[in-house]
């Protein structure tokens, strides 16, 4: 049937289809960088990441653009209690973001524009609108008119006379209508400001993403992505300045991942209940993470807890477990069923997993098809197939979790490559056991366990990883 995507826009699960064939052009709404960034924000970095890989891997070219909000009143209140220049405050969580990203397997966008970089798109665009009647300055200020805007509200589903009639506190008595927003702000004292026809300030939190819109990837897109908070009022917003100015629908298909969730509420910094990246990072593996995302259905909350990540790291050694090498004694002859079974379960597992995908990006159905094929590579090696047959089951699993941006390695850790010692320690303990000095080798078990490395005897083999 073809990829198949839900569109916040039309709340339908439409047929894809590109503006330029085979070509995707994607723009994902980034973090505002004040802070230290949490779970939640690499949540949806890795939701868009997958969507990225899969259309890569169904033949798509995706020019792939997220933006980093650098100028916001969160940063500026933020580097006024560090005292520092919120720019430079900003491009050093940026950068400490990215290096997460890289951490978690994610691809780095392409391009990657920062709102203070763009000031001059920003400004060109909201002259446009002003000249077209829809939007005004007054005092400094620059609003975007949303009465000229017949279809405002129609993204989140809201009426523009109940937001009206909801709009009681801090209401700007200059503007023409209380729904009206800030397309640019008058400079404060102490804040970062930026010369403009209409005098020195910044620009509203909206108009960036629509400028950068414009500049790197045209008047229309294909996806527009993003947590689901998003929806009212920034990418509302975004639709009313881009296609006031365009006149053409601006994004076809509207994405929009769930929250992440810890004790029932968002993760959020006012709230006060994060969990940052680093902090994960430190304390479990990286694909624990990937594997928790996608277990649950981008669309839906994800809950956090102690309890799910184990479950995570439990199913990711579940998958480890799928690349083991055959047994030694797996060199003479093997059944032809037993082969031809797990060739069957290779080819069975990379149809159910496309299927999965193609369907609104079904990561929980197109992990069960991955996890029975593991299921079928295991009892392969167990029947005695030699390592060249078991090696095509293994080939497509890693195919199957590349394209999830899985890694599966388990001998990297901080410090180099471990292996040659976990090794020899292995090669000591089994001599141990030979000499039947159960002590020692039980000790020698024990020690690698508190550093974390878990072994598992098979016969003659011992086999160890890294948690």
């Amino acid at each position: 049937m073809g990829l198949r995507i839900h569109n916040t826009l039309t709340r339908q699960t439409e047929a894809f289809e590109t503006l330029e064939p085979g070509r995707v052009r994607m723009y994902v709404c980034g973090p505002t960088v004040y802070d230290k960034a949490h779970v939640g924000h690499a949540m949806s970095s890795i939701v868009f990441d997958v969507v990225r890989r899969f259309l890569e891997y169904r033949g798509y070219q995706v020019l792939h653009v997220m933006n980093y909000t650098d100028v916001e009143d969160k940063i500026i209140a933020r580097a006024a209690e560090l005292g520092l220049d919120p720019v430079e405050l900003a491009s050093r969580y940026q950068r400490e973001y990215e290096e997460h990203l890289r951490e978690l397997n994610v691809e780095i966008p392409e391009m990657r524009p920062q709102a203070s970089h763009e000031i001059g798109t920003i400004i060109e665009m909201i002259g446009r609108l002003i000249v077209g009647g829809y939007a005004y300055p007054i005092e400094g200020d620059v609003y975007f008119r949303v009465t000229r805007d017949d279809d405002y509200g129609r993204l989140s589903r809201r009426r523009l006379e109940d937001m009206q009639a909801g709009a009681r506190l801090e209401v700007d008595a200059r503007k023409e209508d209380p729904a009206d927003f800030a397309l640019w702000k008058a400079a404060k004292p102490g804040e970062p400001a930026w010369p403009s026809p209409w005098g020195d300030g910044r620009p509203g939190w909206h108009i960036e993403c629509s400028a950068m819109n414009l500049r790197y990837l045209g008047e229309q897109i294909d996806i527009h992505g993003g947590g689901n908070d998003l929806i009212f009022p920034h990418h509302e917003n975004e639709i009313a300045q881009t296609e006031s100015l365009t006149g053409k629908p601006f994004a076809r298909y509207w994405m929009h991942n769930g929250m992440l969730q810890l004790r029932g509420e968002k993760m959020s910094k006012s709230v006060g209940n994060l969990v940052t990246i680093e902090t994960f990072l430190a304390e479990h593996p990286a694909d624990a993470f990937r594997l928790m995302v996608l277990n649950s259905h981008y669309r839906g909350p994800l809950s956090y807890s102690a309890e799910i990540v184990q479950q995570s790291e439990a199913g990711l050694e579940r998958l480890r477990g799928g690349l083991r090498e055959a047994r030694p004694s797996a060199e003479g002859e093997e059944d032809a069923a037993t082969r031809e079974a797990l060739a069957q379960a290779s080819s069975g597992a990379r149809r159910r997993f496309i299927e999965a995908m193609e369907d609104d990006f079904n990561t929980p159905a197109a992990l069960a098809a991955v996890f029975d094929l593991v299921r079928a590579i295991n009892q392969a090696r167990d029947a005695g197939v030699g390592p060249d047959s078991l090696g095509l089951g293994q080939t497509v699993l890693r195919e199957l979790t590349q394209v999830l941006g899985l890694r599966l390695d388990r001998r990297v850790a901080q410090g180099g490559d471990v292996a040659p010692f976990i090794d020899l320690l292995i090669e000591l303990r089994q001599r141990m056991r030979r000499e039947r000095q159960w002590e020692a080798a039980d000790q020698i078990r024990d020690r690698l366990a508190d550093l974390g490395v878990t072994l598992e005897d098979d016969g003659t083999e011992t086999r160890w990883e890294l948690r």
